[in-house]
């Protein structure tokens, strides 16, 4: 695709770095997206989002198109100057949020049909309505539209369902058509089962797409199912195109994931993390909520270059999270932002060295030592 390039520049194990070329700005790989659900990341500037060195945002196309409709923002001249972002931007296809409406939404071959949890109006959702929804947003990286049953299930479901998103993959790429400087991604289903992921990445192969992601895992599988999956389902996929990861994760998941092949990764962890007091460090979680950091001058972690540790103490923390001020959560979610390109950047630098094994081994060790207590 013109304007769309996949670049792998280092391998080390299974483990992968390299880039991918946009018309708006490269994404190095592996890369982690912060979530922009409703065209914002949560407590957070853009021009902040890009400080902490993140290439890409996610947005959500269900939560859009409710609210403020993707007609609306394409007459406001796209996602990217409405939230004034001017990187990438990849959209998901609204499939998860739907399928996990529940009562509120009825599946058919056609699409989903649900009533929105805002207001209760009704909507229909197919792989065409989400092609041209995504289109009016002007995303750069396009998700076709699936659906993603929730774990555990039983065999004949998954199969059913993955089914069923290969017909809908085929019609997404059929809807996107020719979108020159825009990538348009297939989603991996099949549950937990290997030859289901197999079946399902050969029809993807077959349909042909810029990008593959892994759907279906973080649905409740919990990280040893998961990384199960990954010991064979990322090389099922094309080697010479970005393997995305989906809603994945807390940072030994990240490091796992990358370990198995994976390039990309999202997940609202670290913003939802900051606003309710919990820290990510070196040194793992940190509850400022906790009593015993109400006198403690230290910053979350003595390594971290971000605003909240080089400018704010923990009590400091500690008092505005207890306070209810709005800028505990601005402070804690840039940490965390922070934190999480820090270590995509780690891990970036590691594979390109040969070294990240030792970079892993290093990463664990840390994060056994646990956050220290003030002496």
């Amino acid at each position: 695709m013109t304007g769309f390039t996949f670049d792998l520049t280092a391998t080390d194990g299974r483990a992968r770095a390299g880039a991918i070329h946009t018309p708006r700005g490269d994404i190095r790989t592996p890369a982690f997206m912060p979530v922009g659900t409703a065209a914002t990341v949560k407590a957070m500037m853009p021009e902040s989002v890009a400080a902490t060195g993140a290439d890409i945002l996610l947005g959500n196309t269900y939560h859009l198109m409710l609210r403020p409709t993707a007609e609306r923002i394409d007459r406001l001249g796209g996602l990217h100057r409405f939230m004034n972002w001017e990187k990438p931007i990849l959209t998901d296809s609204g499939g998860f949020q739907v399928m996990s409406l529940a009562d509120l939404r009825k599946l058919t071959e056609e699409g989903v049909s649900f009533r929105s949890h805002i207001d209760g109006s009704k909507h229909m959702l197919t792989p065409e309505r989400s092609m041209e929804i995504q289109r009016l947003l002007g995303s750069d990286i396009v998700m076709c539209f699936d659906e993603c049953p929730a774990l555990p299930a039983d065999r004949d479901r998954i199969a059913r369902s993955m089914e069923l998103s290969m017909r809908w993959a085929r019609r997404s790429r059929e809807a996107f058509g020719d979108r020159p400087g825009h990538a348009l991604f297939g989603i991996q289903q099949g549950g937990l089962e290997e030859d289901l992921r197999g079946q399902s990445a050969e029809a993807l192969r077959e349909i042909g797409f810029d990008g593959y992601a892994i759907g279906g895992l973080a649905v409740g599988e919990g990280q040893e199912a998961m990384f199960g999956c990954l010991d064979y389902a990322p090389e099922q996929l094309p080697t010479d195109k970005p393997r995305y990861l989906m809603g994945v994760g807390k940072p030994d998941d990240i490091v796992g994931a990358v370990k198995r092949g994976v390039d990309m990764m999202d997940c609202v962890l670290p913003s939802r993390s900051g606003r309710t007091g919990q820290a990510w460090t070196r040194r793992g979680q940190v509850n400022i909520k906790n009593a015993r950091h109400a006198d403690d001058p230290r910053p979350l972690d003595e390594a971290c270059t971000c605003p909240a540790c080089s400018r704010y103490s923990r009590a400091y923390l500690h008092h505005v999270f207890r306070a209810q001020e709005m800028i505990s959560g601005m402070l804690l979610t840039w940490h965390n932002l922070h934190y999480y390109q820090e270590l995509m950047q780690g891990m970036r630098a590691a594979i390109s060295a040969g070294r990240f094994a030792a970079w892993e081994t290093e990463f664990h060790a840390r994060r056994a030592e646990g956050d220290i207590e003030p002496v």
